[in-house]
């Protein structure tokens, strides 16, 4: 089986920012302009909703509003992923069923954090979520957030459910998930930029990037390398990147992706409190970081940089 053949929810996924317009509202035509030049450049799948769109300070109904219109404005040429997590299996079992109604291709479910139940729990949260819809689900496996990893056999207990087909990884331990990787047939993407080429090399079908709102055509053709075999171009390129890894995550990705964005002429406005802002500083140093790494900031830039 090739690798396209078991990346169900495509293999270049980013996890995409929620606009906002100065006033700090939901700015859907704008979200339909990232979403249709983030599919441009490269990514055969979005997230929406995720931790980067902001999930924790939207409403309900501005989830259902932004889904509607990133499926709208790309669901045809991409697949749109619907970020559902939330601390209650209630809760998520309802953004469920609204984003399979909304027309998601797929659901994006964290573990719960903050109240991190115990493994038997997280067994039980996810069949339910995944029992609630006919839509495949990505596990996202993210402790430093949430609290609570989920555990190796917790995760080859859950690919026995039929609709539980991925983990988005971002526990950072390669040998916790080269053991699910030899278990299941779980599809891996990777969660952590910094791990995108090692994980590709344990097994993983493709990457959900923060980053890739800047570097997708560099990313992407570093998997490319990697599937032809070319090991070399593909570390060049790994390593060639680390620059930008490193600089949307100096503080909060999406704090750092929006500024990015903003500089580039694209879609973003500020962040919803409590986050804030990035400093005149901040910006300075991320156009430097991402200037080591071979990423203008410009929208023609970022779709056309990096193909070599």
């Amino acid at each position: 089986m090739s690798v396209l053949s078991r990346a169900p929810f495509g293999r270049m996924v980013t996890a995409m920012v929620t606009p906002f317009t100065v006033g700090g509202e939901l700015d859907l035509d704008g979200a339909a302009v990232l979403a249709e030049h983030l599919v441009a450049v490269g990514n055969d799948g979005l997230v929406v909703n995720g931790t980067t769109g902001e999930s924790p300070t939207t409403s309900d109904v501005e989830k259902d509003e932004l889904l509607r219109t990133v499926v709208e404005a790309v669901g045809a040429r991409a697949t749109v992923i619907a970020g559902v997590g939330t601390s209650d299996t209630r809760h998520t079992v309802e953004l469920a069923t609204a984003a399979e109604k909304a027309g998601a291709h797929g659901l994006l479910v964290v573990s719960p954090y903050y109240n991190k139940p115990p493994q038997a729990g997280l067994l039980a949260h996810f069949r339910t979520v995944a029992d609630a819809t006919a839509l495949p689900v990505m596990i996202y496996d993210i402790p430093g957030r949430t609290g609570m990893p989920v555990a190796t056999d917790t995760l080859v207990r859950l690919a026995d459910h039929p609709r539980i087909v991925a983990v988005k990884d971002a526990k950072d331990d390669l040998g916790a998930s080269s053991w699910v990787l030899a278990r299941t047939g779980l599809a891996y993407y990777s969660g952590t930029e910094m791990l995108n080429l090692p994980l590709l090399s344990v097994g993983a079908v493709g990457v959900v990037s923060v980053v890739g709102h800047v570097a997708t055509p560099r990313i992407r053709s570093m998997i490319d390398a990697f599937d032809t075999g070319d090991a070399v171009r593909a570390r060049s390129l790994h390593l060639s990147l680390l620059p930008a890894y490193e600089g949307i995550f100096r503080s909060q990705g999406v704090i750092m992706t929006k500024a990015a964005l903003n500089m580039a002429g694209l879609p973003a406005g500020g962040v919803r409190p409590p986050l804030v802002d990035a400093t005149d500083d901040e910006r300075e140093q991320l156009r430097v970081d991402l200037a080591a790494a071979g990423v203008r900031l410009s929208a023609e830039a970022t779709a056309t940089v990096g193909s070599a």
